[in-house]
């Protein structure tokens, strides 16, 4: 029984690894295409998980609502924070910073 529940266990945090992974490039995906919207650079071409919770979706289900941060440039010389959230794999909000971090 004890082997059952350990195989278990590892599945479920295999399948959150993957997960986690699919909504990094989704966020990265995300943040790419708002600073090319906005004409700037996306700097380490990175996204940054800053919070995990767990959410309810539109339809009432359970998703994880994951915070990003990404931080970009204006002109090449000056960093400036963005972040995006996702609930699942739907974009709830992405906001950028023009002014220097």
């Amino acid at each position: 029984m004890s082997e059952i529940l350990l195989l278990l266990t590892l599945l479920l945090l295999l399948w959150f690894w993957v997960d986690s992974m699919r909504a990094r490039e989704r966020a990265l995906v995300h943040a790419r295409r708002a600073c090319a919207e906005q004409d700037v650079q996306l700097l380490d071409e990175t996204v940054a998980l800053t919070r995990l919770r767990a959410g309810r979706d539109a339809m009432g289900r359970m998703a994880w609502r994951r915070h990003y941060r990404f931080e970009f440039s204006v002109e090449g010389d000056a960093r400036s924070r963005g972040e995006l959230i996702l609930l699942g794999s739907q974009l709830l909000g992405l906001q950028m910073e023009m002014e220097p971090a």
